[in-house]
């Protein structure tokens, strides 16, 4: 966790070269919405992640100290081991990922985006881990310590960060042809049929090379998913699937039909439904991108918002309890307050009803909820300044906002 708080700066320094790349060769790689989207699927996962890689974690801990095979010394050779017995292990887990139905329900919000740059690879699913977690178990049941596990695993998928660009067309041959690259990773992200279910890796791509789903990046790549999405709401962005995937599952009829489309590839359908269905043809120009027109002063206004979340959801990860004592009342009001914030600003940016009530109600909430529950310890003259300040800020974003209220509430 403290590996990836002090990435998130180097995160953001990066988005910004790559927004001065993208203005200097008048580009259009990003869209305001689009990209706070992506990183609110990003904020979702990791605060939610509080609760649900604790379990992953805990499982790799209580086989590594109970049932493990062998005592893997922590000397080079078995970091290398490790190294690459993740990268294997990511591989899998990701290909069936996209290879069975069920799995590819946690997957699938990091292919939602229609556009392709820094921030999307900050769009994680918040279930993901749950999946994960049990591919990496056999590395438990070999005996490699759980911490060099964690940081390498980490260090694993911060690599994947930089190649979520088309700021960088090709590495060098040698390079191209063991590690994942941008030119790689751009084919994975590609709705064009040739592209489905390609390049896999991690932080290398021999093993696409050697289980036979490696594909050059040739025809321009079209991004995103075949269902597209159509909202910039990060919460439901982790439900969509399965709700059309449930409907599906009422609609098919007899139990062995019902048990294949869950583990059948995506788009699976039994013949008396017609069979499987196949991503039709589409080219780069042919793609209409779900977008939404707002406002300057609205997108101002979200974008300041937003920069307060930043800081609070990185405050709140830097300063969690390490042990039992997470589970407590402010530790759960605070990942339910990020989540109502980020599907609150994503439901907006939708012009929906829906998005002006939750933030308003948000406004209102913040000071309440700063004063009960995280003030409280602090001297009365600090509580008191500190809630005065809070009304104050969410007062004046209260006036402000209901300038918006015929543009989202029409």
């Amino acid at each position: 966790m403290n590996i990836m708080i002090f990435a998130i700066p180097v995160f953001f320094l990066l988005i910004g070269l790559e927004l001065l790349v993208e203005r200097r060769h008048k580009k259009q790689w990003y869209r305001l919405s689009d990209a706070m989207s992506n990183i609110s699927c990003g904020i979702s996962q990791q605060v939610t992640g509080v609760f649900m890689k604790a379990v992953s974690l805990l499982a790799y801990v209580y086989i590594y100290t109970n049932w493990s095979f062998f005592e893997i010394p922590n000397v080079w050779w078995s970091y290398l081991l490790l190294f690459l017995g993740i990268d294997c292990l990511y591989y899998f887990f990701h290909r069936y990922c996209h290879e069975i139905n069920i799995f590819w329900g946690t997957h699938v919000v990091h292919h939602q985006s229609e556009d392709y740059n820094l921030s999307v690879a900050l769009r994680q699913s918040a279930f993901q881990s749950l999946i994960s977690g049990v591919f990496y178990l056999p590395l438990a049941f070999l005996g490699f310590d759980p911490v060099p596990f964690l940081i390498i695993n980490t260090l694993q998928t911060l690599y994947q960060f930089w190649i979520h660009t088309e700021a960088i067309r090709k590495m060098p041959k040698w390079f191209e042809y063991i590690f994942n690259t941008p030119s790689h990773h751009r084919v994975h992200h590609g709705r064009n049929p040739e592209y489905i279910d390609k390049n896999h890796g991690g932080t290398l791509i021999i093993f696409d090379r050697m289980f036979g789903s490696f594909q050059e990046e040739k025809a321009a790549v079209v991004y995103g998913v075949t269902k597209p999405l159509g909202t910039w709401d990060p919460i439901w962005a982790n439900f969509d699937y399965y709700k059309t995937l449930m409907q599906e599952f009422i609609l098919i009829k007899g139990i062995g039909n019902k048990f294949k489309l869950l583990i059948e590839k995506p788009g699976w359908r039994p013949e008396s439904m017609g069979g499987p269905l196949y991503p039709p043809e589409i080219k780069r120009g042919e793609q209409i991108k779900y977008h939404t027109i707002l406002p300057n002063s609205l997108s101002i206004y979200t974008f300041i918002q937003y920069i307060f979340l930043l800081v609070g959801t990185t405050l709140f990860l830097a300063t969690l309890p390490k042990n039992i004592s997470l589970y407590t009342t402010p530790v759960i009001l605070s990942v339910v307050l990020i989540l109502w914030t980020v599907s609150a600003f994503g439901l907006s940016a939708d012009k929906r009803k829906l998005g002006f009530i939750l933030e308003t109600g948000r406004l209102i909430a913040i000071p309440v909820l700063l004063h009960l529950f995280f003030f409280n310890d602090l001297p009365d003259k600090h509580n008191t300044i500190l809630t005065f300040i809070s009304i104050l800020i969410c007062s004046i974003s209260v006036v402000y906002f209901w300038r918006f209220r015929q543009i989202l509430t029409r």
